[in-house]
């Protein structure tokens, strides 16, 4: 890319290709190796212009959770709004939206969500998107009182059978059945 493209490149258009160079150094490297001058460097950009979009090292892992928690959650309401009635449709679409989006990012995420939790900021990052999905999720099953701690256990639960899907120490299909019939259980105890 020459110097004249790169200036021409909108603000977002430009923050767009820096998450992208993010996401590829998480894949490929891990969290750790994720910096942002490694960004800059990548991209092939000065370091001031990936620290006018992040600010900081914490400022560009927000990000980055962030862009998968909007990716993750558009998945799901849309498909939660195709989603048939019976509890079953609806537990189904909103394990198999989890485990597919997660699966999408493959290591990128758990590299990510442990780096979130390196500092308060970052935690208080995650947490925010956490009650974000759980009052989504108290939604999608209103006809049940999900008392919080079943709520924290269902999400807990997404992000662990996640997980061990990506790494490949369970399959997609019986994570996906787990994560059903945990929803199908919790729903239904409390209807």
């Amino acid at each position: 890319m020459n110097s004249s493209t790169r200036q021409r490149m909108s603000h977002q258009a430009r923050r767009q290709q820096l998450m992208t160079v993010a996401w590829n150094l998480v894949r490929e490297q891990g969290s750790d190796a994720l910096t942002l001058g490694r960004v800059a460097e990548e991209a092939g950009v000065s370091k001031p212009v990936v620290y006018d979009h992040f600010g900081t090292r914490h400022g560009l892992l927000a990000a980055l959770y962030e862009d998968f928690d909007l990716r993750q959650n558009a998945i799901i309401e849309a498909a939660m709004n195709a989603a048939g009635d019976s509890l079953t449709d609806r537990a189904y679409v909103v394990a198999s939206s989890y485990v597919d989006c997660v699966l999408t990012h493959g290591r990128e995420i758990p590299d990510v969500l442990s780096a979130l939790d390196s500092t308060p900021e970052l935690a208080e990052v995650k947490r925010k998107y956490q009650h974000d999905f759980i009052e989504k999720f108290r939604g999608w099953f209103s006809e049940a009182s999900l008392p919080q701690a079943s709520m924290w256990g269902i999400l807990g639960a997404a992000d662990a059978i996640s997980n061990a899907v990506v790494s490949g120490d369970i399959s997609q299909q019986q994570g996906l059945a787990e994560l059903q019939a945990l929803i199908i259980k919790l729903v239904e105890r409390h209807q």
